[in-house]
């Protein structure tokens, strides 16, 4: 008989004689006589499985996750909010009702203490957010303020630094010479019951949406938060409590919602905030300044007068930005003064400027620097005069203690003919085999805008003055 069928005997036999003795056997004396299998389909106990993460917790690895998702969420911030350092006693809301009739709102207010008249009718002439209208109005759907209807707080945005606040954080990377700009949206209200599912995106191109809780008292109506990536926020409202007001911002791609009001009742303005600027920038086309009648007419003839010829007018500013390190073209959002007027004077002729840099009689193409980095000459060094213009190439000396060890841009020929050579050699063609005619007036009372481009030249740090160039093809 084989060991199992013993073990198996004995086991039978144990509930009612005295097991025999065990010695030899492959098991100890201890071992329970049973043994049970639990299915696979049986779950695990919560105790158990809790017990088994807490086994299974690797704290490195979770602190890792959440530096990662620290970093994540700094990366790419969508949702900022804030207060407003005002009274709410100072704030007064003036309103129209359907019959015609004004109304004013003070401010603080509590309408499970005391529910103000102009506050029940500016209820009364909201309208449901439910796109089946006032049939199938409900009493925890969402309200709105009509907006046909007149409607004005004493609450000025423009009065305190939030739209710097929201480019700081939302739009740390906008260009010089954008500008973000409020535009009221619509007054919202939530009863007790009442919230707000997540609402379709306004298409007016509104790069954010900024919403102002009004001092009313109110729990819940929590302000959740998704942006495309599928992260969230939820604002957490203070519900009008004594203090500054709130406000939270928004990008325009991200949906929001408005969790249930528990008790009160919830106001909130919001705003459309869109990217306006003062001079020709990329991302906004339309300006917020416009040329006037004076100088369209004093540009008009000479524009009449340029058809079918490539025309350039040299820009009176200086930016302060390296010619060689960046593109003329790049200037085009930092334009001020007659220049700004200018490029938007011709870009309402439908007209397309473009900016080049221009030393003397050279000009570059739109699409390069004026980069001195080229080969090394050898050839003797000759001393030549500085401070002199030849052949349309201005080169202005640097009256400090010659430079050592930059041997990459030293200049083995003082001469003219060698300083042309190195901006040809970099890019620039003549002006007259380019086609382009400079325009320009004998006595030019705003001067020449004037950049500049060091480079060495017998062992001493020299600056070539560039010019730019607005250069525009007249149809």
């Amino acid at each position: 008989m084989s060991v199992a069928s013993s073990a198996s005997s004995s086991s039978s036999a144990s509930s009612s004689t005295k097991s025999p003795k065990t010695e030899g056997l492959p098991f100890p004396r201890n071992m329970s006589d049973f043994e049970v299998e639990h299915s696979p389909s049986k779950t695990m106990s919560p105790k158990l499985r809790r017990r088994r993460q807490s086994l299974d917790y690797d704290p490195e690895a979770a602190f890792r996750g959440s530096v990662a998702m620290l970093v994540a969420a700094k990366a790419r911030p969508f949702c900022v909010a804030g207060r407003i350092p005002v009274d709410p006693a100072s704030l007064i809301l003036f309103f129209r009702s359907k019959s015609g009739i004004a109304h004013s709102l003070d401010f603080p207010i509590d309408p499970e203490y005391d529910m103000p008249p102009s506050l029940e009718v500016l209820i009364g002439a909201c309208r449901p957010h439910s796109p089946s209208g006032l049939e199938a109005f409900s009493e925890h759907e969402s309200l709105f303020y009509p907006p046909h209807l007149p409607l004005t707080a004493t609450l000025e945005i423009a009065n305190h630094p939030i739209l710097e606040a929201v480019r700081n954080t939302l739009f740390p990377s906008l260009p010089s010479g954008h500008y973000l700009m409020a535009v009221r949206d619509k007054l919202q209200v939530w009863l007790t019951g009442s919230g707000m599912r997540v609402q379709p995106r306004p298409n007016d191109m509104r790069v954010a949406t900024l919403m102002v809780t009004l001092p009313v008292r109110f729990k819940g109506g929590n302000l959740v938060v998704r942006n495309a990536d599928g992260g969230e926020e939820k604002h957490h409202a203070r519900g009008g409590k004594p203090g500054d007001m709130e406000w939270t911002a928004f990008m325009a791609d991200c949906d929001h919602e408005i969790e249930p009001v528990t008790r009160g009742c919830r106001v909130t303005i919001s705003y459309a905030i869109h990217v306006k600027t003062f001079g020709p920038a990329a991302i906004q086309p339309d300006p917020l300044i416009t040329p006037s009648d004076v100088f369209l007419d004093l540009l008009s003839p000479v524009l009449n007068m340029s058809r079918g010829r490539r025309i350039a007018f040299h820009l009176t500013s200086e930016y302060g930005i390296s010619p060689a390190d960046a593109l003329a073209e790049s200037l085009v959002p930092h334009l001020k003064g007659g220049d700004s007027i200018l490029y938007h004077a011709l870009k309402l002729y439908k007209l397309e400027p473009e900016l080049r840099w221009s030393a003397g009689a050279y000009i570059w193409p739109v699409d390069q620097t004026v980069d001195f980095n080229v080969e090394i000459v050898d050839s003797p060094m000759i001393n030549s005069p500085r401070n002199s213009v030849h052949g349309g190439i201005t080169s202005k000396k640097n009256t400090g203690s010659p430079l050592r060890g930059m041997s990459s841009m030293s200049d083995s020929d003082g001469s003219t003919e060698d300083l042309r050579t190195k901006v040809e050699r970099s890019g620039a063609i003549p002006i007259v085999s380019s086609g382009i005619t400079l325009l320009s007036a004998a006595s030019s009372p705003g001067g020449v805008g004037k950049e500049r481009v060091p480079f060495v030249q017998n062992g001493e740090l020299e600056k070539l003055v560039v010019n730019v160039l607005l250069v525009v093809y007249v149809s």
